[in-house]
């Protein structure tokens, strides 16, 4: 039987996300030394309110379509660099697990909208939670017992996850898809509601 790119992609997402259910937990209760690459590729996967935002980030640009399907998943990282970088000088930064907790639900909303803002301002909406996540990733790096590991393997962690949002967000050429995408990004805003109000 012959399965199309597009419909693999969709599978081994899927794939992909149940795995991750296997294991939730949040991604900044872990204590005392971590390790390498695998600590560092873990740790945006096994955290809910990671996973929910960078699916989102995905999801989104499929959505908004070429060449937002490309530049929003580029930008999260790159953005995600500086708040690392804030976040291993130890520059303060407020409330950043309610920045992420609120990205999942902003950028849940986004989805569930089907927004189609001008895309600087929506590389500008993802770009401002980015700062969030890096900075909770970068407050870790200065205890990894290998730092530069950690760090390539929680880029690459978070590079997985979005392109699991942009593989399943491809759905949205047909209608079902763009129902089913736009119901994956209320699911997103109501579990980052959760994260915000400490319930899960």
């Amino acid at each position: 039987m012959n399965i199309s790119l597009p419909t693999k992609l969709q599978l081994s997402s899927i794939v992909f996300l149940c795995a991750l259910a296997s294991n939730p937990a949040l991604a900044h209760e872990g204590a005392g030394v971590v390790g390498g690459f695998a600590s560092g590729f873990m740790h945006p996967i096994l955290g809910w309110d990671h996973v929910a935002a960078m699916v989102a980030v995905g999801l989104w640009g499929a959505f908004l379509g070429a060449p937002g399907i490309w530049l929003l998943p580029i930008v999260f990282p790159l953005v995600m660099a500086v708040g690392g970088a804030m976040g291993v000088a130890g520059a303060p930064l407020p409330a950043v697990e309610t920045g992420i907790a609120a990205s999942a639900v902003v950028l849940g909303i986004m989805v569930a909208l089907g927004a189609r803002p001008p895309l600087w301002v929506a590389a500008i909406i993802v770009g401002a939670f980015a700062i969030f996540h890096g900075h909770a990733h970068g407050t870790e790096l200065p205890v990894a017992a290998d730092a530069v590991s950690y760090a390539v393997g929680f880029v690459i962690g978070t590079g997985l996850l979005h392109l699991a949002g942009i593989a399943l967000g491809m759905t949205t050429r047909w209608e079902a898809g763009k129902v089913a995408v736009r119901a994956a990004g209320g699911a997103i805003a109501v579990a980052g509601l959760a994260f915000l109000t400490g319930v899960a």
